[in-house]
C-alpha cells in the first residue's frame, strides 16, 4: 500500500504522501515523544527446520539500524527488535520520517495515561456491524485502515471513566471476548498511514440503526467491567537477587516440573500468536507444578523463600520460552521474563493468603 515513487515525489516528500496522518493534530501531540520506529521483519525463515528462529514482524531498534547503514545505503542494517522504549532505540517522529521518508510504516508505543489517548484496534475478521458501529463512535481522532486493509487502527482520547476501573486501567489491553477488538493502552501500535475509504466512510454515515456503543467511555465501560480483578499484587514487591541463589535440589525440582508440566504447555495459536499471554501462560503452568515439587520438599524441613521460588519458576521458562526482542528489556531492574516469573509469583501469594 506505500505509494508508487514519481520523478515529481521525492524521499523529501514524505509529509505530502500521507498528509491526512502526518497532519492530524492528535499524531501531532505524539510525534515528539521519542517512542517512534518501523515494524518490521526479524529473524529467519525455518523451511520446516525447526532449530531455527521463525520470521516475525517486530518494532525496530531504529536507531542500531541505522548507525548500521552507510553513508550510501540509508535503508540498509542490521535489524533487531527495540529492547527499550527510549532514545536507547527510538526515535521521534520527525526523526523517523527524515532518516527514513519511504518506510512502509510508522510504529508507536503508546502509554495512555501518559499521552492520553488509546488506539481501538479492530480486528480483520470483526463482524461489518460491529465494526460500523466502532466506526460510529464520537470522539475519534485519527482513523486508517489496518495492515491487512480489511481492519481498522482508531486513535481516541482517553475515556473520562478511565480511573473507574481500576483494574481495567493497570492492563496493557483490553480485549473483546471473540478477539473482534481491542483497545491498547500500553502497547505498540504500528500505523499504516492509509486512510479509510470514501467508500467505507459513507457506509457508515449511513447506517441508522441505534449503535452499540453511545461512547467511548460506553466502550471502555463494557470491556473493563471485564477485566479480570487481580489480587492487586505487585511485582516490585517482590525481592528478586541479582544472580539466582543456591537454592537445595534446584536441579531435581525444575527436572521434576518442567517433566510434569510440558504435557500441558498450551499452544501460541490458542492465544491467537499473542506471545505475551502464551507466555503468562506456561508460566503459570510451570508454577502449578513447581509449587508441588516445593511443597514436597518442604515437608522434609526445607525453607523456600519467594526469591527462591521466583528464580526457580524463570529458569524453568527459560528451558521451554523461545527468545524474543522482549526479553531483553529490563523491568524492576530485572529481565523481562524473571519480573514477569515475579509477578505471577506475587499474584498467587497474594491470592493464597487471601483464601487462609
Amino acid at each position: 500500500m506505500q505509494p508508487t515513487m514519481t520523478p515529481a515525489m521525492t524521499p523529501a516528500d514524505a509529509h505530502a504522501w500521507f498528509p491526512q496522518f502526518y497532519g492530524n493534530p492528535a499524531i501531532c501531540t505524539l510525534a515528539g515523544a521519542c517512542r517512534w520506529t518501523i515494524s518490521g521483519q526479524i529473524g529467519e525463515e525455518t523451511l520446516g527446520d525447526p532449530t531455527k528462529q521463525p520470521t516475525r514482524k517486530v518494532p525496530i531498534d531504529v536507531r542500531h539500524l541505522l548507525d548500521g547503514c552507510t553513508s550510501s545505503c540509508k535503508h540498509a542494517g542490521p535489524l533487531r527488535g527495540a529492547f527499550a522504549l527510549d532514545a536507547t532505540c527510538l526515535l521521534t517522529l520527525d526523526e523517523l520520517t527524515a532518516a527514513m521518508p519511504n518506510a512502509a510504516n510508522t510504529a508507536f508505543y503508546l502509554q495512555a495515561q501518559t499521552d492520553g489517548l488509546f488506539v481501538l484496534d479492530i480486528e480483520a475478521d470483526c463482524p461489518q456491524g460491529v465494526a460500523t458501529d466502532l466506526l460510529r463512535l464520537p470522539g475519534i481522532l485519527y482513523s486508517e485502515l489496518s495492515m491487512s486493509g480489511h481492519g481498522f487502527h482508531l486513535l481516541m482520547p482517553l475515556p473520562k471513566n478511565f480511573h473507574d476501573f481500576p483494574a481495567a486501567a493497570g492492563k496493557r489491553v483490553l480485549r473483546e471476548e471473540h478477539g473482534w477488538y481491542e483497545l491498547l493502552l500500553d502497547h505498540w501500535s504500528t500505523f499504516t498511514r492509509q486512510p479509510v475509504p470514501d467508500r467505507i466512510i459513507a457506509h457508515v454515515d449511513a447506517a441508522t440503526t441505534a449503535p452499540a456503543f453511545a461512547s467511548i467511555e460506553d466502550l471502555y465501560a463494557q470491556l473493563a467491567v471485564n477485566a479480570s480483578e487481580g489480587s492487586g499484587a505487585s511485582a516490585s514487591a517482590v525481592d528478586t537477587a541479582e544472580d539466582m541463589p543456591d537454592i537445595p535440589y534446584s536441579q531435581t525440582i525444575l527436572e521434576q516440573t518442567l517433566a510434569g508440566a510440558r504435557h500441558q504447555l498450551r499452544d501460541p495459536g490458542d492465544f491467537n500468536h499473542d506471545m505475551s499471554r502464551w507466555e503468562f501462560s506456561v508460566l503459570a503452568s510451570l508454577h502449578g507444578w513447581l509449587r508441588t515439587q516445593l511443597r514436597a520438599y518442604s515437608a522434609l524441613g526445607i525453607a523456600y523463600s519467594t526469591s527462591d521460588t521466583v528464580w526457580l519458576l524463570y529458569t524453568a521458562a527459560l528451558d521451554v520460552i523461545p527468545e524474543r526482542p522482549k526479553h531483553s528489556e529490563r523491568r524492576n531492574g530485572r529481565p523481562f521474563l524473571l519480573d514477569r516469573a515475579a509477578a505471577l509469583v506475587a499474584d498467587r501469594e497474594a491470592r493464597s493468603s487471601s483464601t487462609d
